[in-house]
């Protein structure tokens, strides 16, 4: 704003103007009044970001561009301008403007981001809002993330780019703050997508860092958190709660402890497993519809939906706590009214996990209270209906903390519907305090008061004529007649003389004046500092109010996939020590639910029968038969019932799928690029225990090149990794792999051919196939008769040479005689 140097500019406009200085990459919302404006370049983006109305403020040189919105309505236009990528920095009156001597004090109490936002209305109540900082060491990352509505805060190391790449995918972060220095890495930063805000790299160092955990935690080491030797994750996370604090201007004390995630303590899912397998969106249009998570979700809590999306993107590997959760459905599963029971509390209850961390962070109202009790007070009900459950789970959930003396608080000091705003009164409820109720009443019963206090002087003084009165220009007053002045007490105060009178005031009459007149002032001032007692009070509770926020989401989970499990008809799987996975008519979760005639497969797959090759055309189910395995293993771990009629399965420690094709346009890679990346990583890091699903490898380059890429990779996974794998191709030459291996078995899917039509039958049944049927099927989608009749010319030809079975080595000369057959 160096355009402003030397311009005349009122008091107001130099505080601005120095707010901007310091804070010169946010929007700065400035209070005026009962307005936030905003000026210059920050009211052009406003105009152009939030649709309102430019204007200006001053004349002449002094003129300034200005866009405002109402103090009341700040949240909304807060939340639109930080998802749209901005930086607000919220500069707030400082003191009241009534007692201000000269301009009033103002400082920017909060910066807000994509990844900082707290306020109930900006977020998504279904999604975590999480903000993560990276820090980079040759090729190794150390990862901090925190949910600053919840107060979740978890520290990671990954080891190379891809692994980083997986849990930005997992987590989603609305933020990415990383160090500037990492701003020359072009080729890492296009990769990289949502808000991407730099930090100083000084408050990344571990000298910097480490104290800056330390001073947070109020601890003299990390060990007690088990990150005391992961220097990598102690600068990101150290770097990250600086920014914090320095962007929040509060504490944070609710987030009280951190966390150390290990990927491996879970089923790694990578980022092309997370898409292709379509767990929480569809690939198509990116949202819920048609994805795992919205056939399993019937959840009734916000809670509830957050956990049930971390369950499905970390299914365990520990047999114990899968069976763990598997009882614990079982439970639910057997027993209709107890869900039917629980279903009708949960609705009823709020988000409590970001309620009392508003409560923490400083922004709660009194309506977050009442919310607040409203869900506690089910607590009881929940601990008695799940009273005859022995589960381990159901244990776990009945020992959440029954909450009575926080409930009891909020239940005696706020009123059941209190204002939405903090400092307009409306808030305590009658009782609670002395004062508040001595003040009110005097505020909204002056008459009796006045009669009162008028019959206390009569007896005083004996005379009967004296008479209490009001008006605007002197107040409360007493008269007495001339007749009776010489009855005056000595305490009394000549006022004003009148014609027939006198008019006085007593100290005591003064002082219930000035607490009559300055009644609602004083009344909103003594709500707002009970309430931040209550508030202050509540906020003990923390630990155990999270403990039950935790408990109930929980509980909301399981009683959601009892639900899915009736109702779809799955069935309790059988967690295996051993290398089997068995599965009787199985089905794919999604699919079947948009379909009537859904056709059952039934897979085995053992060390023995550890690689399948799956033959058949295009739309004849082949991908979704792979993909219902993956889905039901997947279910099967996070410790859900499964749709088959019997699954017995092992546990895997990776999930890998390579399904479909599509171009990275992004990152410049072709469909076969993205497609060998794909396969590349399958080939580094699967292992024996893993599960892989390969659809169609080799397909975006020649025929040539493709068989023999997908044959070397067969034989590879064979060989080395001796990993379970469902491996579908167009290649029929691939079912002589299984001449040459006994642990590889060819399967298809049976079609029913009459004479130029096919029928998909959806049946995998053992045995390869020759035939793709692609000009029958390209008949089935519609191409032009001409078309599929030259076709069939063209495929006779073909067929009756062998050239292509007996030249397999001989790419030029068969590519170059292919004019001459046709």
């Amino acid at each position: 704003m160096d355009y402003l140097v030397g311009k005349k500019l009122t008091p107001a406009m130099e505080q601005f103007v120095e707010m901007k200085k310091q804070y010169p990459d946010c929007v700065i919302m400035f209070r005026m009044g009962d307005f936030y404006e905003m000026f210059y370049e920050d009211a052009e983006t406003a105009t152009r970001e939030l649709e309102i109305t430019l204007t200006s403020r001053g004349k002449g040189e002094s003129r300034a561009p200005l866009a405002g919105i109402p103090y009341h309505a700040l949240d909304n236009y807060l939340g639109r301008f930080v998802k749209k990528g901005y930086k607000v920095a919220i500069c707030e009156q400082l003191e009241d403007p009534k007692h201000a001597k000269g301009i009033v004090k103002r400082g920017v109490i909060r910066v807000v981001t994509p990844g900082t936002m707290v306020d109930a209305n900006m977020l998504e109540p279904s999604n975590n809002n999480y903000l993560m900082c990276l820090y980079p060491k040759a090729d190794n990352f150390g990862l901090a993330i925190v949910e600053l509505s919840t107060g979740e805060f978890i520290v990671s190391e990954v080891d190379d780019e891809s692994k980083l790449f997986n849990e930005i995918t997992r987590f989603n972060p609305a933020e990415i703050l990383i160090p500037e220095s990492l701003k020359v890495n072009k080729e890492l930063l296009n990769k990289l997508k949502g808000f991407i805000n730099p930090y100083n790299d000084h408050y990344f160092t571990k000298t910097i860092a480490y104290p800056n955990l330390l001073n947070h935690f109020s601890v003299t080491t990390l060990q007690g958190f088990g990150i005391e030797d992961k220097e990598l994750s102690i600068s990101a996370a150290g770097a990250l709660v600086h920014y914090l604090r320095n962007t929040q201007k509060t504490s944070l004390k609710y987030i009280n402890k951190i966390k150390l995630y290990v990927p491996s303590s879970h089923m790694v899912l990578d980022s092309s497993t997370m898409r292709n397998l379509e767990l929480l969106t569809n690939i198509k249009e990116n949202s819920a519809r048609g994805s795992l998570f919205s056939v399993l979700n019937k959840t009734q809590t916000a809670m509830g939906i957050r956990l049930l999306k971390k369950f499905i993107l970390e299914p365990l590997i520990e047999k114990s706590l899968i069976n763990q959760r598997l009882n614990c459905i079982s439970e639910l599963y057997n027993d209709t009214l107890l869900r039917a029971e629980l279903i009708d509390i949960l609705k009823d209850i709020n988000d409590i996990e970001r309620t009392i961390s508003r409560v923490m962070y400083g922004n709660a109202n009194a309506r977050d209270l009442i919310s607040l009790r409203n869900s506690l007070n089910h607590i009881p009900k929940i601990k008695e209906l799940l009273s005859g459950k022995e589960g381990e789970l159901m244990q776990k959930i009945k020992e959440m903390p029954l909450l009575n003396e926080a409930v009891s608080l909020i239940e005696t000091a706020v009123k059941d519907e209190p204002s939405l705003t903090l400092r307009e009164g409306n808030l305590i409820k009658k009782g609670y305090n002395n004062e508040l109720d001595e003040i009110r009443h005097l505020a909204y019963n002056t008459k009796d008061w006045m009669v009162l206090f008028e019959e206390k002087e009569r007896a005083r003084t004996g005379i009967r004529t004296l008479k209490v009165g009001f008006n605007k220009v002197f107040g409360y007053y007493i008269t007495i007649s001339h007749a009776n002045i010489g009855s005056v007490p000595a305490d009394y105060m000549r006022k004003q003389t009148l014609v027939n009178a006198e008019r006085y005031i007593t100290p005591e009459l003064k002082e219930k004046e000035d607490i009559i007149l300055s009644a609602e002032e004083r009344i909103h001032s003594l709500e707002y500092d009970l309430l931040m007692e209550v508030l202050k009070k509540v906020s003990a509770y923390f630990e155990d109010i999270s403990k039950s926020a935790l408990r109930i989401a929980e509980l909301d989970v399981f009683v959601s996939l009892a639900i899915v499990a009736v109702e779809n008809n799955y069935t309790k799987p059988t967690i295996n020590d051993g290398e089997v996975i068995e599965l009787k008519n199985c089905r794919h979760p999604v699919v079947e639910t948009l379909t009537e005639s859904f056709v059952p497969n039934d897979f085995y797959l053992t060390n023995d029968n550890r690689l399948q090759i799956i033959t058949g055309p295009n739309m004849s189910g082949k991908s979704t038969a792979m993909r219902q395995v993956a889905l039901v293993q997947l279910l099967a771990q996070l410790g859900s019932f499964v749709p088959c009629s019997k699954a017995n399965v092992c546990i895997v420690d990776r999930i890998f799928t390579r399904v479909g094709a599509y171009d990275d346009l992004t990152m410049g890679q072709s469909t076969f690029m993205v497609e060998m990346l794909e396969t590349a990583n399958i080939l580094n890091n699967a292992t024996s225990k893993s599960l892989i699903i390969l659809d169609e490898i080799g397909r975006g380059t020649s025929t040539f090149d493709g068989i023999s890429i997908a044959w070397a990779v067969a034989e590879y996974i064979h060989d080395n990794i001796k990993a379970k794998t469902l491996f579908a191709t167009h290649y029929h030459q691939l079912n002589h792999l299984a001449e040459k291996y006994s642990s590889i078995k060819n399967y298809n899917i049976a079609v029913n051919e009459t004479d130029d039509d096919i029928v998909f039958l959806r049946k995998l049944i053992e045995g390869g196939t020759d035939k793709s049927y692609g000009i029958q099927v390209a008949k089935l989608a519609g191409v032009p008769a001409e078309i599929i009749s030259r076709s069939k010319q063209i495929m006779g030809k073909l067929e009756g040479s062998d050239k292509i079975v007996k030249n397999v080595n001989k790419k030029e000369e068969v590519q170059g005689g292919l004019v001459d057959w046709v």
